[in-house]
């Protein structure tokens, strides 16, 4: 069996908020600096999601928005890919649209309606 590790170092500053965060994935050679993660784990025994939300004051708030965005079309996705659930994935991505429109992320778009 194979193991594999993606390791995250968060730097913080004297107050304890996140000055740097560090991540490297051993599989991929991945070594990369972020300003912002969200990490979910799903906790088997609680069935419960575990959540660690962390950012850098270098994360511009424009930057969230597009990130936050990104998030929501990338959950539609893996919804749909490890469920089959093709029509909640469908309401997902109309309310990212909707979400991105108000964020002034993207323009409005009539293949997206706000009926799932």
């Amino acid at each position: 069996m194979k193991t594999s590790e993606i390791k995250f170092t968060v730097t913080l500053d004297e107050k304890n908020m996140p000055k740097k965060i560090d991540w490297n994935a051993t599989d991929g050679g991945v070594t990369s600096t972020s300003t912002a993660i969200m990490l979910s784990v799903w906790d088997e025994e609680a069935k419960n999601t575990l959540r660690i939300d962390l950012w850098t004051p270098e994360m511009m708030v424009e930057d969230m928005k597009q990130f936050y965005h990104q998030t929501l079309l990338s959950m539609a996705d893996t919804l749909e890919r490890a469920t089959g659930e093709k029509e909640a994935a469908k309401a997902m991505r109309n309310f990212a649209q909707e979400f991105g429109e108000r964020m002034k992320l993207v323009m409005k778009n009539p293949a997206f309606s706000s009926k799932p």
